[in-house]
């Protein structure tokens, strides 16, 4: 049956009111959730009932039996994996992005968020100083980012050695070198898998995980063939990012395209303390980012940037009767990701950049920067502690003296619940692993994370 006027207004005025109790309860409530799956299983297992029910009811009813189960990820102590909060204006937005329930996929059909993505796109190649010319495409995540860029490269490669990939498919074609720094993240190698290319070609990284040129090129030099070479713009532990205007001129002089992993590390180009880091930046030829982590917008929305249109578009363009194309402007936003139908998820990035400006996103950046280096210059200071990484950007990995310890403490200050950090592996040993990525985070967290840290290592030396 149709809705009828005010229809929503029970059911959004009750999502809204649980919605402020959840953000204001965050600075003081306990980071972890207090209930684990099975037992929420438990909560929510009933049989569906045959008539329907209040949609107001509902939702006080998930909002009730979901509470013991949620991880307080937007607070400002919760600095466990790289994972940011939400700015006011893109919460907002994305609120909007579910009530309009537009298909992002059309400029003809949904105008309005295709302009509010095509400038938001703009923005972004200004602020990370990418070619202007570029295809930006939002996605699931920096996973989804990164399969559009290397699904890109895929194409590029295989049209120069004269092989139609959409015609004839990966059987039998040239094989794809994909080489990798050897401390890349997971979701690389599981693109690569998603992409019939299968195992990297790995090259010798730095004690902060940055691909080395020289090995590079040797590595390169040892084998033959299309090749792709996926760079790093900040290390999952140390922050650190690759030498780009080396390694991206011996990849093009090898005659291979360049992707970029930037999940969250692509943002240090959006300020001038900073972007020396990634300096060389713009001479590669994708990028992947994603706007949940430094820029501080909802789940999901990832940035995919490619440099060639016509690449990225001949990869997920497809021509049918029904869809009505607008032949006037960049193209429609579906031929930029892997998706026919999705939200709008670059509007709350609109909000985001449109709320903060230039200036806003430079200290946003700088002041995540700030934070990390507060956490390791008082880390540093704490008997028996050591900072494992040069803190460059917005994380801080920190061992406790063998790995017993380190697991130990680190499973005390998950335990207290007044801040959230995640245990890793990383140079060889077990680490305590602190990402600094939410906008809410300022110095009384970080004092009331030490604390958590003391108050750990203080139990461990008990036992």
């Amino acid at each position: 049956m149709p809705a009828r006027p005010g229809e929503y207004a029970p059911a959004l005025a009750r999502a809204q009111e649980h919605a402020n109790r959840w953000i204001d309860s965050l600075p003081s409530r306990p980071i972890g959730p207090r209930q684990d799956a099975e037992q929420l299983l438990a909560r929510f297992s009933m049989p569906l009932q045959e008539l329907p029910i209040d949609a107001a009811a509902v939702v006080d009813e998930l909002a009730r039996l979901a509470e013991p189960g949620l991880m307080a990820i937007p607070a400002g102590r919760f600095f466990g994996w790289v994972m940011g909060g939400t700015l006011p204006a893109a919460m907002a937005a994305d609120w909007l992005v579910s009530a309009w329930d537009q298909n992002a996929a059309l400029r003809y059909a949904t105008p309005a968020t295709a302009a509010a993505e095509e400038i938001a796109g703009r923005w972004l190649l200004d602020l990370l100083g990418l070619p202007a010319g570029a295809d930006v495409g939002f996605t699931t995540g920096a996973t989804g980012s990164n399969f559009v860029g290397l699904a890109a490269a895929r194409q590029f490669v295989l049209d120069g050695v004269g092989w139609d990939i959409a015609a004839e498919g990966l059987s039998g074609s040239p094989r794809i070198n994909v080489f990798v720094g050897r401390d890349r993240h997971a979701s690389v190698d599981l693109v690569l898998k998603y992409l019939g290319l299968g195992r990297p070609i790995e090259v010798a990284a730095d004690a902060q995980g940055c691909l080395i040129p020289g090995a590079l090129a040797e590595t390169m030099d040892a084998v033959s063939g299309p090749a792709i070479v996926c760079l790093q713009a900040g290390n999952l532990h140390s922050g650190a990012s690759d030498p780009f205007t080396e390694a991206a001129a011996l990849a093009h002089g090898r005659g291979a395209w360049v992707h970029v992993d930037g999940a969250f590390g692509l943002w240090a180009a959006a300020s001038r303390t900073h972007r020396h880091l990634v300096e060389g930046l713009a001479d590669c030829d994708s990028w992947a980012t994603d706007a949940h982590k430094t820029l501080n917008v909802p789940y999901d929305c990832g940035v995919a940037i490619v440099s060639r249109p016509q690449v990225v578009r001949s990869v997920f363009g497809v021509h049918t009767s029904y869809l009505v194309r607008d032949d006037h402007g960049p193209g429609d936003p579906f031929e930029k990701v892997p998706e026919f139908s999705r939200r709008a998820r670059g509007v709350p990035v609109w909000a985001a950049l449109r709320s903060l400006g230039t200036s806003g996103v430079e200290d946003l950046v700088d002041g995540l920067v700030a934070r990390a280096q507060s956490f390791a210059q008082a880390l540093a200071a704490m008997p028996g502690v050591e900072v494992v990484n040069e803190v460059v950007f917005t994380q801080v990995c920190v061992g406790f003296g063998s790995d017993e310890r380190t697991r130990r403490i680190t499973e005390h200050i998950i335990a207290d619940g007044t801040a959230w950090m995640s245990g890793s592996h990383w140079a060889g040993r077990d680490i305590l692993r602190i990402s600094v990525s939410n906008f809410s985070t300022d110095e009384h967290d970080v004092q009331a994370a030490l604390a958590a840290v003391e108050r750990a290592m203080a139990a461990c030396d008990l036992r």
